[in-house]
């Protein structure tokens, strides 16, 4: 199972993904990690009680790798609760490389089966509720377990 390591300012959020559940969704983040998209990189959109979210280029939203991926929101972890990551899109089937991370279940239950799960947060829960808008991502570290 692959593994990872969202570093921040605000501290490291460790990472086990749902490789079963959305295998091109989690290959497709890890590529990126590993190739260094994501460092430097903001997270844009902080909602209190919502989401973070983080993985545009351009640090508005509006940005991504160049590409689409699918959704894959028909396995079994497919929920948002606190600290799930989760493909940003604009639209089914519109998702590249911009994620968030779940505060709460009870304000985000309505993503379900909607955006893509694809890991989930197991240390470093703490850093979601510190991260504010503009901060940055240092770096992601992938490891394969």
């Amino acid at each position: 199972m692959a593994k990872a390591e969202i570093h921040t300012e605000k501290g490291v959020m460790k990472v086990n993904f749902f490789d079963k559940d959305a295998p091109n969704t989690v290959a497709n983040f890890v590529k990126l990690s590993k190739e260094g998209f994501y460092n430097g990189l903001t997270f844009h959109r902080v909602i209190p009680n919502f989401v973070i979210q983080g993985g545009c280029p351009k640090g508005t939203g509006v940005g991504g790798p160049g590409y689409k991926i699918k959704c894959e929101t028909g396995g079994d972890n497919q929920f948002h609760d606190r600290g799930v990551l989760s493909m940003a899109h604009a639209g089914k089937d519109t998702g590249g490389s911009q994620f968030f991370v779940c505060h709460s279940r009870s304000n985000t239950s309505h993503l379900d089966r909607v955006h893509t799960c694809f890991g989930k947060v197991y240390d470093g829960l703490d850093v979601i509720d510190s991260i504010r808008e503009g901060d940055v991502i240092e770096k992601i570290v992938v490891t394969e377990e």
